[in-house]
């Protein structure tokens, strides 16, 4: 079944594999030569014929209550491991405002379809071993495009691998998992639909989207407060809070 899959995504890693104009280099982004044809990929195959089409799909067949239940079900899921970074990032507070959520959304908020703990005024502190890492001192590393996946960065990727041990999802079968995943990736597509124009129309959308996604790692890293630096050019607030 994977084969057809992975001999396409081959033959266009392969192809993309040029020399980047030095006008286009990025210290960031020294896999630049590999991670553009993923990109390629993942925009012009897999979300254009999949993932869109069954976002739209989706949108348009599943009422707004129950897409909200469905997000608040997931992030509920995700509050422990963003409790447990709180701790190790120093943020007491945070963390014992996720731990709260955690309880109150998992029993008054029947399992996490409600979200009980934010009109109790506890609001959600998304973090995650990545960002852990990076309030450890820790560097981004090397910018990374993965198939299907999308962009991340070599910490993020480490991150990612800790933050799967802890998070309650691996209590779930592999199917419940996936299932979990791909409601989550479609919610997070479907966030995205009112900022595509902004995507198509910019002059190198991989630059675009990288740019993005750095500046959104810094927004996170500083809870909503980096450090006062030059303002990239064609940035969307919305984009960056929903990316």
């Amino acid at each position: 079944m994977f084969k057809p899959f992975l001999a396409v995504l081959a033959a266009v890693v392969i192809s993309g594999c040029s020399t980047i104009p030095e006008e286009k280099q990025d210290e960031r982004d020294p896999l630049q030569s590999l991670n553009r044809p993923v990109y390629d990929f993942n925009m012009d195959v897999l979300d254009k014929y999949i993932l869109r089409p069954v976002t739209v799909g989706y949108v348009a067949a599943t009422p707004q209550p129950v897409r909200n239940s469905i997000v608040n079900f997931t992030t509920n899921l995700l509050t422990p491991t963003d409790a447990i970074n709180a701790g190790l990032q120093g943020k007491p507070s945070s963390m014992g405002v996720n731990a709260a959520r955690f309880l109150v959304n998992s029993t008054v908020g029947i399992f996490g379809l409600f979200d009980v703990a934010s009109s109790l005024g506890l609001k959600h502190h998304d973090e995650d071993f990545g960002q852990t890492l990076g309030v450890w001192g820790m560097g981004d590393g090397a910018y990374i495009m993965l198939p299907v996946m999308g962009p991340t960065t070599a910490r993020n990727l480490a991150g990612d691998v800790v933050d799967n041990y802890v998070m309650p999802e691996i209590a779930l079968s592999t199917p419940e998992t996936i299932a979990v995943f791909t409601l989550r990736a479609i919610e997070a597509r479907a966030s995205l639909m009112a900022q595509e124009k902004l995507l198509e129309e910019s002059l190198d959308p991989y630059i675009f989207m990288k740019d993005i996604y750095f500046q959104r790692q810094l927004y996170e890293l500083y809870d909503g407060n980096p450090p006062i630096k030059e303002e990239p050019t064609d940035f969307d607030e919305d984009f960056l809070e929903n990316l």
